[in-house]
């Protein structure tokens, strides 16, 4: 299987400055702080984590929208992160996103025609071709062709993600990356969206990187799950594995946090205990120290590192994971 896409140990923090005349770098938010990972063409990697963890500042680097502070992306075999001008531009035809609001991502000046034809312009598509190519995706999306002189204030949610997709599959792209673009759905469109993007990853053969904090919405479309906490990845491995034997303590508590779908069966809650500390200042050792059950002296000193925790290739950073495997 060919990897599309590799980062190694990328990092992305923002300086935190004091001072209005001369202004002074007191520190710096460490939003990603030595991610790695890859994701193999045709597949969809599912990155997991509670509200600022980091997860949309990954996105959002690996699409060059901000600049890494260090670390390397790889696409397609070739480095891409000091990429810049017409080479950079070239390269966002095959690297797109789909955003966590539908509402907020469209212009709402815009029909729905000209919010697709825009990437379809600055590429070079005019003219016949273009309506075309804007008619059958509204038809691949699940929308029909009158749809595109509609404005997006007369879409339900659901609809306006749809279209938010369309124009993400515009310029035929590899790599898509989705960040959370189904939370801000009801929870009968999420199920619509998934499938729907389920089934054009079979027919265009496209890549995911997945964004949620949602474990249960990952199951369905994700063929491995990286699990981030406070800008780093603690768990890593096919989502089967991680699902049934959970190996890190935080990885747990979010599986324990996923609704039961039968009210006769009863799950116990991991409630996480402590206080969650701030990306600006990380505390020392192992960064979910202030809120594992298992934490010990050697947690507070030694920073784990990602390990071999099966034969099948999952990871997890953590001092004790055969001690937590068993509560697990």
């Amino acid at each position: 299987m060919t990897t599309l896409l590799e980062v190694k140990d990328l990092e992305k923090h923002f300086p935190i400055t004091k001072g209005t005349v001369i202004p002074r770098e007191m520190g710096a938010v460490k939003a990603v702080d030595g991610v790695s990972f890859k994701v193999e063409q045709g597949k969809t990697l599912g990155l997991v984590g509670e509200s600022g963890c980091g997860k949309s500042t990954t996105g959002r680097t690996i699409l060059k929208l901000t600049e890494p502070t260090g670390g390397h992306i790889y696409f397609g075999g070739q480095d891409i992160t000091h990429l810049k001008g017409n080479k950079l531009r070239r390269l966002r035809q095959d690297m797109q996103l789909i955003f966590q609001d539908p509402f907020a991502s469209l212009n709402p000046r815009m029909t729905v025609e000209q919010i697709i034809a825009e990437p379809l312009k600055v590429f070079g598509v005019h003219g016949k071709e273009r309506r075309k190519r804007i008619s059958h995706l509204l038809e691949v999306v699940g929308l029909s062709a009158y749809h595109k002189e509609r404005y997006p204030h007369e879409f339900s949610g659901g609809q306006r993600q749809r279209v938010g997709i369309a124009r993400a599959l515009a310029l035929e792209p590899k790599l898509i990356i989705c960040d959370e673009p189904v939370s801000a759905l009801d929870v009968s469109i999420q199920a619509q969206v998934v499938n729907l993007m389920e089934d054009l990853q079979k027919e265009f053969g496209l890549t995911y990187l997945f964004i949620a904090h949602d474990l249960g919405v990952v199951h369905h479309i994700s063929d491995q799950v990286a699990v981030m906490y406070l800008g780093e990845i603690v768990e890593f491995g096919n989502y089967d594995e991680i699902y049934a034997h959970p190996k890190h303590p935080y990885t747990q508590a979010l599986l324990s946090a996923i609704p039961e779908a039968s009210p006769h069966r009863k799950k116990e809650r991991i409630v996480l205990k402590g206080d969650v500390p701030s990306s600006s200042d990380p505390p020392t050792g192992c960064k979910f120290h202030t809120c594992c059950p298992f934490a010990e002296q050697r947690c507070r000193l030694e920073k784990p590192v990602m390990k071999m925790v099966s034969p099948t290739g999952q990871t997890a950073a953590c001092h004790f994971v055969e001690e937590v495997s068993e509560v697990g």
